[in-house]
């Protein structure tokens, strides 16, 4: 699987609606559209819309035009991709990444040490330019906004006469972060820091602020000391 598709996977299953919106495709014997679904999961149908599409963007469901004899517009139906791997599976790697947190906080500087794990991914998941070819500030920062809406932190760029910040609108690890804040936190810090450092752009993350209103945290950019 390629790194970005991988990416994308990741923050799909993020969120609970998401993996009960799969494991009820998962089980039926016919697809459904996004109104019978949004009945069974007790959702608004625009909502359940929106979930479909970060479900099939990352390749855990399919989409089609319903064919048969129905008057007006083709309904859309949506069933499971039975090679993306199942809800049982998903659910066991939620679990996994629970016990692996949960492992870290009992270690000696546990934040740090989430740190470090998320800026060796955050090297891996961007693209190292090619050797003397610098890279502006701007296009590091692109990057950075590119990464993490595939991650579905839905975030925007805020500039002002004091800098530039990125806001994030939400966390699609807000349930493992309720319980292991300092750690999640930490890894998301560390995969911005290693995205930054493999780009070569003079720019870091000053600081990262976890919840400044319910579901936002923000990101403070800085210029590199180095």
């Amino acid at each position: 699987m390629e790194t970005h598709t991988r990416a994308r996977v990741h923050a799909a299953l993020g969120d609970p609606s998401r993996l009960h919106i799969l494991e009820i495709l998962e089980e039926a014997d016919a697809p459904f559209d996004a109104r019978e679904l949004a009945e069974r999961v007790g959702l608004h149908v625009n909502t359940v819309r929106s979930h479909l599409r970060l479900l099939a963007e990352a390749g855990l469901v399919s989409a089609k035009r319903e064919r048969g004899a129905r008057s007006g517009r083709p309904r859309v139906l949506y069933e499971v991709e039975r090679e993306a791997g199942t809800a049982e599976e998903i659910r066991g790697y939620r679990l996994l990444a629970e016990i692996l947190a949960g492992s870290l906080t009992s270690s000696d500087d546990a934040a740090g040490r989430a740190e470090q794990a998320g800026e060796a991914w955050g090297r891996y998941l961007v693209e190292r330019p090619a050797p003397l070819r610098p890279v502006s500030r701007r296009e590091a920062i692109e990057e950075l906004l590119r990464l993490n809406s595939e991650l579905d932190f839905q975030p925007a760029l805020s500039s002002s006469g004091a800098g530039d910040d990125i806001v994030f609108h939400r966390c699609p690890f807000s349930e493992l972060a309720q319980v292991y804040q300092g750690i999640v936190c930490s890894a998301h810090l560390g995969l911005m820091q290693g995205v930054l450092a493999e780009l070569r752009a003079g720019v870091v993350v000053g600081g990262l602020e976890p919840f400044v209103e319910p579901g936002v945290c923000v990101a403070h950019l800085a210029k590199s000391r180095t």
